[in-house]
């Protein structure tokens, strides 16, 4: 039996994201100037496994403010569409979007629940359904978000997952080294720390979330459960932040272990499409 999950999930998760908007869009970790500048917000292994995005179309779940929805239009997609549940994340997408002069139709921003995202986006289908880091946590449904996120893949597009690995929220927080929770948890995760992974000191009001762990299996069988077929599933062993204290950040801003450290993947990535004839 697993435990309920909590009636304010939903209500909690936004309030939280709604508030750590402005601290984000004001913080190093996002460096929005940069960004302004021609910093390129997504990863090296996203750019090479997704590939060529000139002309397609590309619909990013869970955008947050919209950083890597929009370096997607830098490189050449024709249009592209981020959803998130936060108004002023939403907010904050747009005013970038017009800070880099790309209008309404090349970058549009939409703000509902991912699980409503098909009635809400402005057409049926995307050539690419992305959607990044930090994001399957936060939903306590994965069958329901695979059959929405499959079905605004266009026939002959993709869904493209970048994601953290949930091994990483099984070891112990100090050195990460030793396996102390459990990896099949079904449990709804309540969590009441403040601050945000962008600024950890920071003061915040608004605390508590509600998240899950969703093994990797899992991910996979439901994409392929809604329609698609798997052309890869990829893990690395790279993470975007000091999860654990011995890791050591490397030149291109990724985080790994010491080479004296036996390897474990921090992040992984999935590619599943649909197939041309529907």
């Amino acid at each position: 039996m697993y435990a309920p999950t909590p009636d304010d999930w939903h209500a909690a998760n936004r309030a939280r994201w709604d508030e750590r908007v402005a601290i984000h869009a004001a913080s190093d970790f996002y460096d929005l100037d940069g960004f302004r500048a021609g910093k390129d917000a997504l990863r090296g292994f996203e750019l090479a496994e997704v590939g060529d995005v000139t002309g397609l179309t590309l619909l990013h779940l869970q955008c947050h403010i919209g950083l890597d929805t929009l370096s997607w239009a830098r490189h050449g997609a024709a249009q592209v569409v981020g959803l998130d549940f936060s108004e002023p994340a939403v907010e904050t997408a747009r005013g970038l979007a017009r800070s880099l002069g790309l209008p309404p139709g090349r970058a549009a921003f939409v703000a509902a629940d991912v699980y409503d995202a098909a009635q809400a986006v402005p057409d049926s289908s995307y050539d690419i359904v992305y959607t990044g880091l930090g994001a399957l946590n936060w939903l306590p449904d994965l069958d329901r978000w695979a059959e929405t996120a499959a079905s605004l893949v266009a026939p002959g597009g993709f869904l493209y997952l970048a994601e953290f690995h949930p091994l990483t929220e099984c070891l112990d927080d100090t050195t990460g080294s030793t396996v102390t929770y459990d990896y099949f948890s079904r449990d709804p995760w309540v969590d009441e720390t403040p601050g945000t992974y962008a600024d950890f000191d920071t003061a915040t009001v608004h605390n508590r979330s509600v998240e899950w762990q969703h093994p990797v299996g899992e991910v996979v069988s439901a994409l392929a459960a809604a329609g698609l077929r798997i052309e890869f599933l990829h893990e690395h062993d790279t993470t975007l932040f000091a999860r654990y204290p011995a890791l050591r950040r490397h030149a291109d801003g990724s985080y790994r272990f010491p080479a004296d450290r036996p390897r474990i993947p921090m992040m992984y990535s999935v590619k599943a499409s649909r197939p041309a004839g529907g």
